[in-house]
């Protein structure tokens, strides 16, 4: 009886409190985030693609003064969780939406900027790992257990979601975006140029289609100059600083220095970038640092990570204008586009001109000096690896893409550390195994047989 007259005073209390609303719900915070808001948060993942210091030893950009591990390939799994469980699934909540708000934007312009995302990390995931969850992904209750779709056919359905988002594009901005300001002109470009960029991924595996592809991006409208970059701006604050600041600045963790592979692709040929990319030893001078060296280790007698790469407020650059024109030099040489030799060289030298803008604030001093160096100038006997190389200097604290692109083509030459190969892929997150071990083994075995799930095996692409 006690217990029947305890309950019924909660209850009438509880009605009492209702009369007023949930005094446990904050007012000043929304309950559930808006689509623009959730394609804003998955935005803000960006420079996870980027920074890390995993993809700049595959890139071999940097080299460890202190500590060597990571530079010695001894990881072989690397998790994409957190791709899925973040942007992946914020982009997906959109694009399942029955309701788009008319206050953030045309809903078009809403679905078109989720699928394009959804799309670029799509295709940064499935070129670090090969075959993954695609189709079955991003299921929630429906399905744990995702099945593998093979990496062409990720490829295929991704020109094919970017090829549809460009054409849902229709008149009037969208809001709460990060990196274009709801310029959907921007978007269009971006999605463009990373369909054209995928294209030259599949110029050994599927020329055909790639030149196809390739064409396609091109007429669509790619990008048009450095103001079309897709680019994260960090800020000056704590909860939105660049990772290189925190690392090296708050933590005094003087771990990186320039790779003795990137310094001597640059200094040689006075390269203008180098003061930024780099800052000079305790000596004055620019040194570079063997990749992957395990004695003679300083913070001192090598050149470090440039001060502009590691302000709180320092820009990740993702995909550029410059990627755009080294990849159209490369079609030139390929055959794909017209002007053959003379275009090559036209969009080479266009490139490392647009690099040179892009990382030093638009001042071009020292590019003539550059490009007169030997080696420097557009040869058509060595086109082929002086533009992947100039291409490979270019994307400098990109190294995942920098990666990817050194597998398809092999230049430049990196630096076998302690004679060791440079891996070709990453190896699946270890608890795959374990949550979804049947598609997981399906997924290895389909693809590397007997050699298992390790750093070697070939993509799909990689030829």
């Amino acid at each position: 009886m006690k217990k029947s007259f305890i309950i019924a005073g909660i209850c009438i209390a509880l009605g009492a409190c209702n009369k007023f609303g949930d005094i446990n719900v904050n007012p000043n915070l929304p309950q559930q985030a808006s689509n623009t808001q959730l394609i804003a948060s998955a935005q803000l993942y960006l420079p996870v693609l980027a920074e890390s210091p995993q993809g700049e030893y595959l890139g071999q950009y940097l080299s460890e003064t202190q500590y060597p591990n990571l530079s010695l390939f001894n990881q072989v799994s690397a998790s994409f969780y957190g791709i899925y469980y973040g942007p992946l699934m914020n982009l997906d909540s959109v694009l399942r939406a029955k309701v788009h708000n008319p206050a953030e934007g045309p809903a078009a312009n809403q679905v078109a900027v989720a699928k394009i995302l959804k799309s670029y990390y799509f295709w940064h995931i499935t070129d670090r790992w090969g075959d993954v969850p695609y189709s079955a992904a991003l299921q929630g209750k429906n399905d744990f257990t995702p099945v593998y779709d093979r990496q062409e056919a990720i490829y295929t359905d991704l020109f094919l979601r970017l090829d549809e988002a460009v054409k849902m594009i229709v008149p009037g901005s969208i809001t709460n975006d990060i990196n274009f300001k709801g310029n959907m002109d921007q978007w269009k470009k971006f999605a463009n140029t990373i369909r054209m960029l995928m294209a030259l991924r599949l110029s050994e595996a599927a020329p055909e289609k790639a030149k196809a592809e390739f064409n396609a991006a091109l007429a669509g409208g790619i990008m048009t100059s450095n103001a079309d970059n897709l680019v994260f701006k960090h800020l000056a604050e704590q909860a939105n600083e660049s990772y290189w600041y925190d690392q090296v600045t708050d933590q005094n963790r003087k771990w990186w220095a320039i790779s003795l592979t990137l310094m001597n692709k640059m200094k040689p040929v006075d390269d203008p970038r180098l003061p930024v990319y780099a800052d000079k030893n305790s000596g004055g001078n620019y040194v570079g640092l063997e990749f992957g060296k395990t004695e003679g280790l300083s913070t001192s007698a090598f050149s470090l990570l440039g001060f502009e790469n590691r302000k709180q407020d320092a820009s990740v650059y993702l995909v550029t204008y410059a990627q755009a024109l080294f990849a159209k030099a490369e079609a030139a040489k390929r055959g794909w586009i017209t002007g053959g030799e003379a275009e090559a060289e036209k969009n080479y030298k266009l490139a490392i001109e647009h690099s040179v803008r892009q990382w030093k604030n638009n001042d071009t001093t020292g590019y003539g000096v550059m490009m007169s160096k030997p080696g420097m100038p557009y040869n058509a006997a060595t086109g082929m690896e002086q533009i992947a190389t100039q291409r490979w200097v270019h994307l400098f604290l990109h190294g995942y893409e920098a990666w990817a692109e050194w597998r398809r083509t092999g230049f430049p030459v990196l630096h076998k550390p302690q004679g060791k190969e440079i891996p070709t892929r990453q190896g699946y997150p270890s608890d795959e195994v374990f949550n979804n071990r049947e598609n997981y083994l399906n997924a290895v075995n389909t693809q590397f047989g007997s050699a298992g799930d390790g750093l070697y095996g070939k993509l799909w692409w990689d030829k």
